[in-house]
């Protein structure tokens, strides 16, 4: 155990010796300059950011084909998912972003005839934001095109392995959405 916690197991060599990867190159050279250091959480840390920007450059083409933004892209999804009509404070939670992100987003939306707003009955303060036609029909078109992307970016991994990376990934999760606060120094 070192003195920053329990040390990650060493990293398993590819067939071919040492991993390749772009992180364990960066780990390496951590190891040779710092060798006191646990490099462990970096070696899982580094190479799911990397995954992440990987993944999400590549499958981001089909929405720039569409013309949307991730968040643009988002926004419609939560919508087009819950299958009603959602406040801009719900569509805060549902996507992750502040609320004035979201503003300017459905106003770019609207604008585009993507989504509508109405005001509330009883409370002209409070708006509703739904999908137009446009809107469902765009989502309905690019989805498909994601989930293909996102299926021949896995197929490396069988369906057992797919299957231990999802239940680890949402153990880790779960687990960062529940506690993050507690992580801070």
């Amino acid at each position: 155990m070192s003195a920053r916690g329990p040390r990650l197991a060493e990293p398993q060599a590819s067939a071919q010796g040492l991993r390749t990867d772009t992180v364990a190159a960066v780990v390496r050279q951590w190891r040779g300059v710092r060798p006191d250091l646990d490099t462990g959480p970096m070696e899982i840390i580094g190479r799911v950011n990397r995954c992440a920007a990987l993944l999400q450059q590549a499958e981001d083409a089909p929405l720039r084909r569409a013309g949307l933004s991730r968040p643009e892209f988002d926004l419609l999804g939560a919508l087009r998912r819950t299958g009603h009509e959602l406040t801009p404070g719900e569509l805060a939670r549902e996507t992750f972003s502040s609320g004035a992100a979201v503003t300017k987003r459905v106003k770019q939306l609207t604008e585009r005839g993507l989504v509508e707003r109405r005001a509330d009955t009883r409370d002209r303060r409070v708006a509703h934001v739904r999908l137009t036609d446009a809107g469902r029909d765009l989502v309905d078109g690019v989805l498909p095109e994601q989930l293909a992307y996102e299926r021949a970016a896995l197929s490396t991994l069988d369906g057992t392995r797919q299957g231990e990376l999802a239940d680890l990934l949402g153990e880790l999760l779960s687990r960062l959405e529940g506690h993050m606060r507690t992580f801070t120094l």
